[in-house]
């Protein structure tokens, strides 16, 4: 797996069941699943002789983030390697005006969007399509970073002209009327074999992943259906093979927008762990090493997952006693951390609740998990119990 970070680390810990060994190209010996594979190639993903290093002997080369020049990828495949996801396939989750122009062939839903070449395409689109505008890198963003919203031209001129002189390549996209967040979590195997999980809500803070919400609650079936059938036709279309989350948009007036693609294990998948009867991690390495998929059924009404984001200032009292008081007070939580310094809103963990008893269509039932899966993140980050609750008062 090209890349060291907590999604080759959560995928190592599947692969040791399926008697599997994961090797990691890791840009240093801390970062999160270095500290436990044992079997390291410390290198850059942009070095083509790491990466033949780190594919030497493999059955198959796969990604924990898509930043991997496609040149390098062409090259190990011209040479016998088994890259999955191909590199024809990976470039749209790399370069988004390329991934919204196929998409639009393909017929799927897709903001109204322009390549921007100089200040003059954004002010042009914004009169065009309406502002605000969403101004995006076309490489390299994620978790809010590289994308800009503006409803003023002057704004949008500095934004461009700033960033276009630093090379960064943009597209503008019209700001979609949503009603929130959603993700369509499939898998696809070499042999055209394909899977999904149950859609989930995606809620966003600070242009990141807060919480996840699986089923995705008060989605129409209809809705729900067409979701996966379109993630499931855009993995065939482009040949993905491997774990693919396609995030989403449902509008305001109940439609679906694709937003991005991801080719590898996602975030809005780590309820998975707990929450599904065969993890996002375990079926990435089925598709890959192109073993029959497993199967994707819910255990319970509702999953919570809370993201751990790093507090503003680290708390004093250690990451192992905040453990020891979380357990004790909600030893239904399943705690999955990354090994990773504490910082201001960096993700260094997650927490699922798996509902017990009850019903997505229940309101309370639904507001209930998740309160107590976003309670036991924020006690993870913080050392602060959100109810004011006291281990040691009365």
């Amino acid at each position: 797996m090209i890349g060291g970070g907590q999604l080759a680390r959560m995928t190592h810990q599947a692969a040791i069941a399926l008697g599997q060994t994961l090797r990691v190209l890791s840009g240093t010996a801390d970062e999160p699943a270095a500290q436990v594979s044992p079997d390291v190639v410390l290198g850059s993903h942009t070095d083509l002789d790491a990466l033949r290093t780190a594919a030497v002997g493999s059955h198959a080369l796969t990604f924990d983030h898509e930043h991997v020049p496609t040149e390098h990828l062409d090259v190990l495949v011209a040479e016998g390697v088994n890259v999955q996801p191909p590199p024809q396939a990976l470039i749209y989750a790399q370069d988004k005006l390329a991934m919204r122009r196929k998409l639009g062939e393909l017929g799927a839903p897709v903001p109204a969007f322009a390549e921007v070449t100089w200040a003059e395409d954004v002010v042009k689109f914004g009169a065009e399509h309406g502002w605000p505008v969403v101004i995006k890198a076309v490489r390299g963003g994620y978790d809010g970073r590289g994308v800009w919203i503006t409803d003023d031209s002057d704004e949008a001129e500095r934004i461009v002209t700033r960033q276009l002189d630093k090379g960064v390549s943009l597209i503008v996209e019209e700001k979609v009327e949503m009603r929130r967040e959603l993700s369509a979590m499939v898998a696809r195997s070499p042999f055209g074999q394909g899977a999904t999980w149950p859609v989930v809500e995606t809620v966003q803070r600070h242009g990141q992943c807060a919480v996840v919400l699986a089923p995705a609650p008060a989605l129409p079936d209809s809705l729900a259906e067409a979701a996966e059938e379109l993630a499931l036709r855009i993995a065939s279309e482009l040949g993905v093979v491997g774990a693919m989350a396609v995030e989403l948009f449902e509008t305001t007036d109940g439609t679906l927008v694709v937003n991005e693609l991801a080719m590898r294990p996602h975030n809005s998948g780590h309820w998975t762990m707990d929450g599904a009867r065969t993890s996002q991690f375990e079926q990435h390495l089925r598709a890959v090493l192109d073993y029959p998929l497993g199967d994707t059924a819910p255990l319970a009404p509702i999953t919570v997952m809370a993201n751990v984001l790093g507090a503003p200032t680290a708390p004093e009292m250690s990451m192992d006693e905040r453990v020891h008081h979380l357990f004790a007070r909600m030893p239904d939580a399943k705690i999955h951390l990354y090994g990773k310094g504490e910082r201001e809103d960096r993700k260094i963990g997650h927490v699922n609740i798996v509902g017990g008893p009850g019903s997505i269509d229940d309101p309370e039932y639904v507001a209930r998990v998740r309160e107590r899966a976003e309670r036991a993140a924020h006690w993870l980050s913080h050392a602060e119990w959100t109810d004011g609750w006291d281990a040691h008062g009365e």
